[in-house]
């Protein structure tokens, strides 16, 4: 089985402003990215946590109608924040205002701390990881299904509808967005079109060993779901450039450069093709280049114009 190369692009939406990522997003389109990215945090997660940051949801269905090609979503929605009948609606309705185009992004949410700020429930890993997968079967059931009665561990609903049906058959394509191996990638298993989380080609190389496991325990083959990798992305042909990026992204994650290097698409043209045809090697078709504000329109130009055309060249369309 083939799936098609897609290159896509995530601009976090805070620490900018409304005006630059209306005109990001209509770069995205006319480069002819294939997928394009909100988050869905309600304050910065890195910097000044008092700084501006536009909400997900709101922020992507206006910059839907402001495109026209690219399809969308949230990488990924935070679970906790929004009950999943909500949600299936916010999903139906948007993919009649995009003409079909919308992604659903869900996760399982980490971010502690804003959680605590605006009152909402944390709950335990393991337990976030299980609603998620009760919360991905209800979507799933509301966009299919006439009316819905569920009695489920987290989740209730009592002779629910959900119309308009989305526009796309069966359904929107489900992102979910997680690397975690016991419990993530099962939920993984049993229920994405499409899978998302960040790494090495290694890291990569290993999840999907793990992701078959657990496709194999719940008699799915995981050729199904497309794999795609989330990182930061910057062309240059700059060493000095490289290593400073690199620093940087070193103190924000808190890590040493040489285990964030591995992990992003950040050099030389040439440099960003070699490592794209390692995590194609690996089964990785979708890459999702972080953008982070203030957006660097030459970088994203330059991917686009001369990154994937070679890409596509050498590997073609589609990969095994």
């Amino acid at each position: 089985m083939s799936t098609p190369l897609r290159f896509g692009v995530l601009t976090q939406t805070h620490h900018t402003s409304w005006e630059e990522l209306c005109r990001t997003w209509h770069l995205l389109d006319d480069l002819g990215y294939d997928t394009a990215w909100t988050f869905d945090h309600f304050f910065p997660i890195f910097g000044d946590p008092s700084g501006p940051c536009l909400e997900g949801w709101i922020a992507l269905t206006a910059l839907m109608v402001q495109t026209s090609r690219v399809r969308a979503g949230v990488l990924v929605t935070g679970n906790t924040y929004r009950h999943p009948a909500v949600l299936a609606k916010m999903g139906a309705t948007l993919d009649h205002i995009s003409g079909g185009r919308l992604i659903l992004g869900l996760g399982a949410a980490w971010f502690e701390r804003e959680h605590v700020a605006y009152g909402i429930p944390f709950y335990t890993m393991a337990e976030r990881i299980r609603r998620l997968g009760e919360a991905v079967h209800l979507i799933k059931r509301l966009w299919t299904e006439p009316q819905v009665t569920f009695e489920g561990r987290f989740y209730r609903l009592q002779e629910a509808y959900c119309e308009p049906k989305p526009v796309q058959r069966p359904h929107p394509p489900i992102m979910i967005g997680g690397g975690g191996e016991k419990l993530t990638l099962r939920v993984v298993a049993e229920y994405a079109d499409q899978w998302n989380t960040f790494g090495s080609p290694e890291d990569f190389r290993r999840k999907i060993a793990i992701l078959r496991e657990h496709g194999r325990a719940v008699g799915r083959p995981i050729e199904e779901i497309e794999v795609s990798w989330a990182g930061v992305m910057h062309v240059t042909d700059s060493a000095s450039e490289k290593a400073a990026l690199l620093h940087a992204l070193a103190e924000t994650y808190g890590r040493p450069v040489e285990a964030v290097e591995p992990t992003v698409l950040v050099g030389s043209t040439e440099e960003i093709i070699e490592r794209i045809g390692r995590y194609l090697e690996v089964g990785v078709t979708h890459f999702i280049c972080v953008a982070r504000p203030p957006f660097h329109h030459p970088s994203l130009r330059q991917f686009a114009e001369r990154v994937i055309p070679r890409v596509r060249a050498e590997h073609g369309e589609s990969a095994a």
